[in-house]
């Protein structure tokens, strides 16, 4: 699935491909991952994104990877669109700098069809490299509310770059973003949204009382 077939992830049930990664056309990876979340609602999912500010929080969502964290942009307002999260985190044992700055989900999809694909809530997101002014990927997370509690669907286009000169023909793209990325990016993600789904409930009740 390309980026601007995204609104496939409105359709009902799920898509042929919903866990992993594939090489696209153009040499972008896509990865794929799908996380139960117990207790959780896409309500709290939209909390914790406006919440998370200490580096603290941040190794609550993952332990083991995630070593450091700051917020430029709106905090306790409920909004966290238009914010920027700098982080370092480990992802397949390899320390990440990265800056992820949160958009519009009508920037990536169709807002007018999330009532009837059951869609409680999409964060969505443009990922780059902490010290350099480069963007090179996307990510969109997509809640469906269930009667347990939610599920999140995952999905990171990682290759398109801007400036586009940085890789802009599909062996440049092969060369920086070599397969295990993808991999290691849908562990990466499964690991630190259990971990959320875990302590999110009881959090958001604290916090929200």
């Amino acid at each position: 699935m390309r980026l601007d077939e995204a609104n496939q992830l409105l359709e009902p049930g799920y898509l042929p491909f919903e866990a992993g990664f594939i090489r696209l056309e153009d040499g972008q990876l896509h990865v794929a991952a799908r996380t139960t979340m117990v207790g959780c609602k896409g309500s709290m999912i939209d909390w914790w994104f406006s919440y998370l500010q200490t580096t603290e929080q941040y190794k609550w969502w993952h332990p083991k990877d995630h070593v450091w964290c700051e917020w430029d942009g709106e905090r306790g307002t409920g909004r966290y669109i238009g914010g920027t999260n700098y982080a370092h985190e480990y992802v397949g044992g390899k320390l990440m700098k990265l800056k992820i700055n949160f958009r519009e989900p009508s920037d990536y999809l169709d807002t007018s069809q999330f009532s009837e694909a059951g869609v409680s809530t999409a964060v969505c997101a443009r990922t780059g490299v902490l010290d350099a002014s480069v963007w090179a990927g996307h990510v969109i997370h997509i809640v469906r509310d269930t009667d347990y509690g939610c599920e999140m669907r995952s999905r990171f286009w990682m290759g398109d770059f801007d400036p586009p000169e940085i890789a802009s023909t599909r062996e440049a793209r092969l060369k920086l973003l070599p397969d295990r990325l993808g991999w290691d990016l849908l562990k990466h993600c499964h690991e630190e949204m259990g971990y959320l789904a875990a302590f999110l409930p009881k959090l958001y009740a604290k916090e929200n009382k």
